[in-house]
This record gives structure tokens, sequence and C-alpha cells, in this order.
């Protein structure tokens, strides 16, 4: 009987060793090789704060019409690409003295959304690490509401854009601005004989034609033009959202309160210098956030 205790008592040490040591593993790990449970490597990021090229697409506002000389586009002083020092445009804050030959600009004074696959297109050719796009208002800007381009058509057009660029650019990354409020920059302008002067050569009829009016009919008409641009900018950061590599302004641009000196002061419609300098503030705080 002393045998067999004496067995029992020594399996039962055995056993109380067995399992203590493989707490002990558990809980301080194993000393003859490497933790399995550390901390793994941080992925990277998939947005880079620092581009190294941009290429800009969209309309009038991104070629600086009406910026320096009346009824002329001024590449200079665009936002997105031009060298002009009063305006600090993104590529040169992106760039620094690399902004010249590291930069393009495939905008065009008059372009609707319908244009933008063609423009991303030859953009893409240059192979930009960023493009930037702001275009709608000339979609909201025709000769009459019914004529505005449809929200369908124009979600369609950008979805076509963006998959243009995605077949040849998987991994360029994509800035969206929004559309400025329309509605706000006739209330700057309306109280300008030079402005409505302007205006009736045709400079976004929808919303400008017949300035001083405010009757019920007027303020219908630019409430449904205020609201298709609100319906746009929806499109565009809900397209944008759908990329990852692509970051919208979060509206920004349009909650922008452009006054008199930042519109031009030709035809009180188009970024002025100090306009075009603030739309490359925001431009380059969305662009360079840490996180979206």
């Amino acid at each position: 009987m002393r045998k067999r205790r004496h067995r029992s008592r020594a399996v039962l040490a055995v056993l109380a060793a067995a399992v203590l040591g493989v707490a002990g593993c558990d809980a301080g790990g194993d000393a003859s090789g490497p933790r399995k449970d550390g901390p793994s490597a941080r992925p990277t990021p998939v947005w880079d704060v620092s581009p190294a090229s941009i290429a800009a697409v969209g309309d009038s506002i991104t070629t600086g019409f009406d910026a320096c000389t009346v009824l002329s586009d001024c590449p200079e002083a665009s936002w997105a690409t031009g060298s002009s020092p009063e305006v600090d445009s993104l590529a040169v804050r992106l760039l620094g003295a690399k902004a010249a030959g590291r930069s393009w600009n495939y905008a065009v004074t008059g372009a609707r959304m319908a244009d933008l696959p063609g423009q991303l297109a030859r953009a893409a050719a240059r192979r930009p690490e960023l493009v930037t796009v702001l275009v709608g208002a000339n979609d909201a800007c025709r000769d009459t509401v019914s004529a505005m381009t449809p929200v369908a058509d124009f979600r369609a057009d950008f979805q076509r854009a963006m998959s243009t660029l995605r077949k040849t650019l998987p991994k360029t990354q994509v800035y969206v601005a929004s559309v400025p409020n329309l509605k706000r920059l006739w209330a700057q302008g309306r109280t300008s004989p030079l402005g409505r002067q302007v205006w009736k050569l045709g400079v976004c009829p929808s919303m400008l034609g017949d300035a001083q009016a405010t009757d019920a009919a007027a303020t219908l008409r630019r409430n449904t033009v205020q609201q298709r641009v609100e319906d746009y900018n929806r499109v565009l950061r809900e397209v944008c959202e759908q990329d990852r590599r692509c970051r919208s302004d979060g509206g920004a641009v349009h909650a922008y309160r452009f006054g008199p000196k930042q519109l031009s002061p030709w035809d009180w419609f188009h970024p002025s210098v100090d306009g075009q300098a603030r739309l490359a503030e925001i431009a380059y705080r969305t662009v360079t956030a840490r996180t979206a």
C-alpha cells in the first residue's frame, strides 16, 4: 500500500509539473523561439499626403478664367497648378520648385461633367500621382432650368470618368472639390452694375439672368438651380466614397463664403486671384490630412 501511495504521489507530481509548464509557456512565451503574438507591421497607408506629380481637370475655375484679365483664361493663377506666388497653388504647395515640370492642367473653360472622361484620359497619359477635379457649375449654369444636366446623367458621367482613370491608373489619387454655392455668388454680385452687365453676356443664365428680379418665379428658378448644385455635390461625394483612393472636400468649397475680394472684378462670378488662393488652401488641407 505504501508503494502504491508513493507511486500515486509521484504521478500527480509529474502531472502538476506538466500543467504548470504549459501555463508558464502561455503566460510568458517560449524562451527557445520568437513570440508569435507580437505586434504586426503597420499596413502601408492607402493615401499619400505627398504626391510627386499633379494633373488638374475641370472647368473655367481651374483655368483661372477672369482672374487676371477680362473674359480670358489665366492658368498661372489656377488654384490647382498655377505658378502665381499670390495664389500659392496646390502644385506649388506640394511640389515646390518641381511644380513647373510635374504638374499639368487639362481643364477647359465651359466644360461639363460629360467632358470629364476625355480630360481624365488625356491626364492619365502623364501618369500623375494626384488628379484634381472641380467640375459641375456649367451643368447647372444653362440657358434655362430645364436644360440643366439631370442628376442621373451627372452621376453616370462621373462614374464613367473615374472608370476611365482607373483602367490606366489604378493607384492614382483623386481630389474632388465641391461645386461652389452659385446662389451666394448671385447675392454678392447683383449689386454691382458692372457685374450685372457682364452677366448679360451669358454668365450662368439659369442663376444670374434677370439678376435684380426677386419675384416668385425668379426665386423659384434660383432655388431650383441651387438644389441641383446640392444634388451634384452629393453625387460627387458618394461616387468618390466608393473609391479608396479618392478624397472629396466634404463640401468645403460649396460652404466657403466668397466675398467681393474673392470674386473676379470683371464678372463677379469666377474666383479672383485671392479666391483662387482660398481654393488652393482648401485643397491642400484636404490632400495633406493624415486621415480622410
